[in-house]
């Protein structure tokens, strides 16, 4: 892929063969974004896992201390009482059998689904539409739950989640590039705090094998991967 000049620049800023740590990638980060609008920060984590074993398919959830600078788009899927609730606590919508016929229609103006246990069967229909956008609700990352006012709550504050991908790396928005330096930095040592904790028992030799940050245009800055301190 043929590079820009903007993204060429950025280049000369500092050395690509580098690894830095979390406070000089950030300050790289920030120092080389150029686009007019303000980038996300995103972050890549390359694993030595195997996705393909159930067991070694690392997935979680971080309530990054900042957030990550966007509004957050939230669905709760549920029936009276709960749907009151979850608009009661922030929710941008809520109800049930109104929103599995839209969603089947192709409506996509959502970033979370949370949903209660008991509509899971209807929401399970849904798989083959929510699943590829990652929208399937899931109790292993709290999005199906009778709290659902916590949930939403906790999601709108900045609660992420994420998954290996085919090729064992975790991908995360963790900010923006307007974000104080402090902030962005704050974020990244919370969410590589929790890969940490998810290394699979089974997961042989070594477990991060690297790590990179960088904003939505500019190139990939990598940090020292030793930061994170698996279980």
């Amino acid at each position: 892929m043929a590079q820009g000049k903007k993204y060429k620049n950025a280049l000369k800023k500092f050395d690509i063969k580098k690894i830095y740590s979390v406070e000089e990638a950030v300050g790289i980060v920030k120092d080389v974004a150029s686009a007019k609008f303000s980038e996300a920060v995103d972050i890549a984590v390359r694993l030595g896992v195997d996705p393909k074993k159930a067991d070694q398919a690392v997935r979680g959830t971080v309530a990054l201390p900042h957030g990550i600078g966007k509004s957050v788009r939230v669905l709760v899927m549920a029936r009276s009482p709960k749907d009151a609730e979850a608009k009661a606590a922030g929710a941008d919508y809520a109800g049930l059998e109104e929103y599995v016929e839209k969603i089947k229609t192709g409506w996509a103006d959502i970033d979370v689904i949370i949903a209660t246990p008991d509509v899971m069967v209807e929401v399970g229909k849904l798989g083959k539409i929510l699943g590829p956008r990652g929208l399937m609700p899931n109790p292993k990352s709290g999005t199906v739950t009778l709290d659902v006012a916590t949930a939403v709550k906790e999601v709108k504050a900045g609660k992420i989640e994420f998954r290996v991908d085919k090729a064992g790396v975790l991908h995360a928005t963790i900010g923006k590039v307007n974000f104080d330096k402090e902030k962005l930095v704050d974020n990244v040592k919370a969410f590589l705090a929790t890969v940490g904790k998810l290394k699979p028992s089974t997961s042989k030799g070594q477990y991060v094998k690297s790590i990179f940050i960088s904003s939505t245009m500019g190139p990939g800055v990598q940090i020292d991967r030793t930061i994170v301190q698996s279980k």
